[in-house]
């Protein structure tokens, strides 16, 4: 017969000595922490300052921002201010002349860019995707672009596509075709800057692409290459879905950082645009009426509105590939 050991104190002793003596905790104490349990509690203590730090730094530009865009502020962010309600809101979306060709634009590039860099980048990453001799080099020269700032990238892509003496020029008269403007026409503007981002970015989605085919599991393609499928109907019916999620998260990614695309705008057209104000995007033109009119609270309008507008893509993107992937 198993017998219990008793938990009762004896004659003379207190309830909570005979519990420590036989290694079990008072009456009416708290149990001891597990080892998890202090692990958890130290992780969260020792990350707590970084996310405050954090949070604090996101959390303040934020609400000054929603701040200013209350007020009529005006030549200077510490100036007398009133409190003017939703009325800089209103200004700007009622702004047909510059507000709303800025976000027509804004969303022509960030939509053309990414269709191309992504189109780009699957097909680079379907060719990347078995061993070759030369990968390494490829590779190499595929992040050069990557590697360098936007603001070069418009200064050099200034010089290339200038007219009068730029290489791009000399060589198009060279195919017997005749020159272009790019940069300097009022109609050629956005798309040349649309292929100096396809330029830049295309190399990054080919890269994300191209480590989510490395992780794919080679079962399912060889099952449809037994069932006599070919590269087409492979690539559409199980390369594609099963990349779905690669593909998902890269092109959040990306279409995020092309709405927020600044400096090269800024680089190779310069306030406004241009002069038409033909490369005008929200960034830019909140850039202007903060540095170059000064008009604080209309400029923190437009860019929480701008800042509402990133978040309505992201969760429409995140929805519309999240439905197709499932």
């Amino acid at each position: 017969m198993r017998t219990t050991e008793a938990t009762t104190a004896t004659p003379g002793e207190t309830p909570g000595v005979a519990a420590h003596a036989r290694g079990l905790p008072a009456p009416g104490s708290r149990p001891p922490r597990t080892f998890e349990q202090a692990n958890r509690r130290l992780r969260w203590a020792m990350l707590a300052p970084a996310l405050a730090f954090v949070g604090l730094m996101i959390v303040f530009p934020l609400a000054f921002t929603l701040h200013l865009s209350l007020t009529d502020a005006f030549g200077a962010v510490n100036a007398d201010q009133n409190y003017i309600g939703f009325r800089n809101f209103l200004d700007a979306l009622g702004d047909s002349r510059r507000f709303w060709p800025a976000v027509q634009r804004t969303v022509l590039f960030t939509v053309g860019a990414v269709l191309v860099e992504t189109v780009l980048g699957l097909g680079l990453a379907m060719l990347m995707r078995r061993p070759f001799r030369a990968m390494r080099w490829v590779r190499t020269v595929l992040i050069i672009p990557l590697l360098t700032t936007p603001v070069a990238i418009g200064i050099l892509w200034l010089l290339i596509l200038d007219p009068s003496n730029g290489i791009a020029n000399h060589l198009l008269i060279s195919l017997g075709l005749p020159p272009q403007e790019f940069l300097g026409s009022v109609s050629q503007s956005l798309p040349t800057l649309m292929l100096i981002d396809v330029w830049q970015w295309t190399p990054m989605m080919t890269l994300l692409l191209l480590a989510g085919l490395t992780t794919l599991p080679a079962e399912p393609e060889e099952a449809s290459l037994v069932d006599g499928a070919n590269a087409w109907q492979r690539f559409r019916h199980v390369i594609l879905p099963m990349l779905g999620p690669t593909l998902a998260t890269a092109l959040v990614l990306r279409a995020v950082d092309a709405l927020k695309t600044f400096d090269v705008l800024y680089a190779t057209k310069g306030a406004g645009g241009g002069s038409d104000f033909e490369a005008e995007t929200l960034n830019v033109y909140a850039y202007g009426l903060t540095f170059d009119y000064q008009e604080y609270g209309l400029a923190s309008a437009v860019l929480a509105l701008f800042t509402l507008f990133i978040i309505g893509v992201v969760v429409l993107l995140r929805r519309r590939t999240g439905r197709k992937t499932a």
